[in-house]
């Protein structure tokens, strides 16, 4: 299964890939569906009101996570590629106002909020954590179709029988085999030795085959501005964050700060870090507030690899819009190794899967912009990943705000140790990235489900009530 960089990176809305931008998607196809026609039903039988049910972590964190709100988005027949940010609340205020929505090409469907969206955290669904069932019902209140989806992280979602195909492999489709399809480290750098090619560009290579070269470059410019634009919004913006617990914006406090230290000469040790930490927080910021971010793999660990790519630019007058496309397509590489053999989903394996991930991309990355051969590029993803195992998943209050905002900062700085380290190395380590990857996938496994985004245990029930 090849997995593309826009797979991996893709431009949505905040607060959450899993909870936000996942059932919005699925939301959408069920609006798909529904207008083809193509499923059973008696002849004259008409869906007139839409009922969704949540289950699993998208009941318990769900309104914490706004997926409430991207239901009814997704159900007005917006998808996150499309919405704009500032609408949203004048989308989701007269679906609450009329009880009806009228996505595009359908007639008005009866959907009161209320009553018709349920939060069920009794009966999890079998598939997967983040589980939600769509109904289609006639007049009298009998159902004429219900299709199951499940977020498995990242904005990925997969219906019941997609998930039960997922890891089967399926014989590739004509046309569509890839020249360089490692499924593994340890097959990435033995590609890499034979073809005397970098990891950039055995991706690059792998993503020609669906695209062209300017159209790849097109899209890879996109994402790059994508996540530039959202530290530049982050840095600019103040206030409390929506969500009840009252914290308050800091990047942009920071952010003035070490301008107004730079102005003054002043010297700062740990200034690297401080740069880092502020393009980190900007994003995350702006993610906890729905705005507009790019998944890296996913919105809870958005603020990470645009960090790392910032600090790049921030401490090299000569990084163009080349280094960037090389960042991208080498920590896409390696951020498909870790969704195909363990998981991306805070819910599945806890925010080892999420920042974690996030910082092996980023130190994968960096190591290439560096200079790094192949051997350098899988040590630093594996110092990077095998430094966040364990790592809970735990947000206070359902909200991605505490510690996530926090912990991307410190994802960013342990990216670029990652990175170094692993240059120093000279590519020599003890532990393969494939098997600290195998780890992380047990340790998911074995990690109990308050700790894998439910807000049922950590700090989400240590701390005083807010």
């Amino acid at each position: 299964m090849f997995l593309s960089v826009f797979d991996l990176y893709k431009i949505g809305i905040g607060p959450s890939s899993s909870h936000t931008m996942g059932p919005m998607t699925a939301a959408a196809r069920f609006l798909n569906e529904l207008k083809s026609g193509s499923w059973p039903r008696p002849h004259d039988a008409v869906v007139t009101r839409l009922r969704v049910t949540l289950h699993g972590s998208l009941a318990f964190t769900g309104v914490g996570h706004a997926t409430d709100r991207a239901v009814v988005l997704g159900l007005c027949g917006y998808v996150p590629a499309n919405v704009d940010p500032d609408r949203v609340d004048e989308i989701v205020g007269e679906v609450a106002r009329t009880g009806t929505v009228q996505p595009e090409g359908h007639p008005v469907y009866q959907f009161e909020p209320a009553r018709d969206l349920v939060f069920d955290r009794k009966k999890p669904l079998p598939g997967h954590a983040n589980g939600m069932a769509v109904e289609g019902l006639d007049r009298d209140g009998q159902m004429l179709l219900r299709r199951v989806y499940y977020s498995i992280g990242g904005g990925f979602v997969v219906d019941e029988e997609e998930l039960q195909r997922r890891d089967v492999a399926a014989p590739a489709e004509p046309g569509q085999t890839v020249p360089y399809p490692f499924a593994s480290a340890a097959e990435m750098l033995s590609m890499a030795e034979r073809s005397g090619k970098s990891v950039a560009e055995m991706q690059r290579a792998n993503e020609l085959v669906f695209l062209s070269p300017s159209e790849l470059d097109a899209r890879l410019d996109a994402v790059a501005d994508a996540m530039r634009d959202c530290v530049r919004r982050g840095i600019r913006q103040e206030g409390v964050m929506p969500g009840g617990l009252n914290v308050r914006r800091r990047a942009k406090a920071i952010h003035d700060r070490l301008q107004a230290d730079a102005a003054r000469n002043v010297f700062q040790p740990l200034i690297a870090n401080d740069w880092l930490s502020v393009y980190a927080m900007a994003v995350n910021e702006e993610n906890a507030c729905g705005g507009r971010v790019v998944t890296a793999p996913t919105n809870g660990a958005s603020g990470v690899v645009p960090a790392v790519m910032e600090y790049f630019r921030h401490f090299h007058a000569e990084a163009g819009k080349a280094h960037m496309r090389e960042f991208l397509l080498t920590s896409a590489a390696i951020g498909g190794l870790i969704k195909r053999n363990a998981s991306i989903s805070g819910a599945e394996v806890g925010c080892q899967g999420e920042v974690g991930s996030a910082s092996a991309m980023a130190a994968a990355g960096l190591a290439a912009l560096m200079g790094g051969t192949p051997a350098h590029v899988e040590n630093a993803a594996e110092i990077a990943l095998e430094h966040h195992l364990g790592m809970t998943c735990d947000p206070v209050k359902g909200l991605v705000q505490v510690p996530c905002i926090e912990r991307n900062a410190f994802g960013a700085v342990k990216a670029v140790t990652a990175a170094s380290l692993a240059m120093k190395a000279e590519g020599l380590h003890f532990v393969p990235l494939d098997a600290c990857i195998e780890t992380m996938r047990q340790t998911g496994r074995d990690m109990d489900h308050r700790y894998k985004e439910t807000s049922l245990g950590g700090l989400a029930v240590n701390l005083p009530e807010c």
